[in-house]
């Protein structure tokens, strides 16, 4: 799972800085971006937050963040034919 690497490009997409981003989730700038760096795990009133803060529903940031090492190994084809359309589709309604 990535997900600090995709809240960091969502964040990046509407134009806010760590400063600004932390700030709106009431956490500090370093703590935003160990969460990016993927280095710390924030949890989960703090991934709400930043979801909110994001305009993305938290179990769509967690779809984005997932990789084909977090699918079980016989499901793997399937998340990959049905991945990049439905990431496709979410970049759409999300404007991400």
């Amino acid at each position: 799972m990535d997900l600090g690497n995709i809240i960091k490009n969502i964040r990046k997409q509407k134009g806010l800085t760590q400063n600004e981003f932390a700030s709106l989730c009431g956490i500090t700038q370093t703590y935003l971006s160990q969460i990016e760096s993927n280095s710390k795990e924030p949890n989960l009133s703090t991934l709400r937050e930043i979801s909110d803060n994001l305009k993305i529903p938290l179990p769509i940031l967690f779809f984005l963040s997932m990789t084909e090492d977090d699918v079980q190994p016989s499901k793997r084809k399937a998340f990959e034919i049905v991945s990049p359309s439905v990431k496709s589709l979410v970049n759409e309604f999300f404007a991400v």
